[in-house]
């Protein structure tokens, strides 16, 4: 599968990939892309198989897929390792490299993200949601997860852009992806990860709280450390863009 991706930055910068959320595009990243192009990074944001503008892929989805996805990626822009940033999904496919292609990465920062996340009936309940259902049904839910209702409130353009996300993306591709959730369970890996790794999570998060998620991966993985920001839920990047940045930037300096 050939991602669509945009790269951004200067030609000679280490490079940084952004990765993203189930039933997100990549410009859920555009606050955090100035931040890390003006600290002399080439970044590079991508979609998932199925969402955004990469095609929508044949039959169902695993988490070794979406890994594959990454690396090809690195093949065909001449990348041999890069800085990786991944955000639920996004840190779940993280995770798998520095567990299977440890080769290709400088460093990950893990964000809202775990390395169990439910189970597989009820991730396959939500596959057959957007099937049945549609996927603005979906966006319905996952806005509630996404974001706190305090930011929700005081942002309502964003609100709309970020249902119109959602509500967008094919329901085949959000449904293999939630495939590739459900049959994930990458815990046992986490040792293995040897890369410098730093895991942020929302104070607020819903869907994967710090101490039943982010704190698991942070004890599991050598020398990772937990950095949980307040007033943040989900999509922490969105709702806490500064703060996100800054923590992302200073650990790509350290690694």
């Amino acid at each position: 599968m050939r991602v669509h991706n945009v790269v951004e930055g200067p030609r000679d910068g280490e490079v940084v990939v952004l990765s993203g959320s189930i039933g997100s595009n990549l410009t859920m990243w555009d606050a955090q892309v100035p931040a890390l192009v003006d600290a002399g990074y080439r970044v590079v944001r991508y979609d998932h198989r199925g969402h955004g503008r990469t095609p929508v892929p044949e039959g169902e989805t695993t988490l070794a897929d979406l890994g594959g996805d990454v690396v090809e990626l690195l093949d065909g822009l001449g990348v041999d390792r890069a800085h990786f940033v991944g955000l639920s999904l996004g840190g779940m496919t993280g995770m798998w490299l520095g567990i299977h292609a440890p080769e290709r990465l400088r460093s990950l920062v893990l964000c809202c993200t775990s390395p169990k996340m439910g189970t597989p009936e009820s991730w396959a309940e939500r596959a057959r949601t957007a099937r049945e259902q549609g996927m603005t049904a979906i966006a319905d839910a996952s806005i509630e997860r996404w974001f706190t209702a305090d930011w929700l409130a005081a942002h309502p353009q964003q609100r709309r852009e970020y249902h119109h996300m959602t509500a967008a993306t094919p329901a085949a591709g959000y449904a293999a992806c939630c495939n590739a959730i459900g049959g994930m369970d990458v815990l046992d890996g986490l040792p293995k990860i040897t890369v410098p790794t730093l895991v942020i999570a929302g104070a607020d998060d819903p869907a994967t709280p710090p101490e039943g998620h982010g704190r698991v991966i942070a004890d599991a993985v050598p020398g990772a450390r937990l950095e949980v920001v307040d007033g943040a839920a989900h999509l922490g990047n969105v709702e806490q863009p500064e703060r996100f940045s800054e923590l992302i930037t200073a650990h790509l300096r350290e690694a």
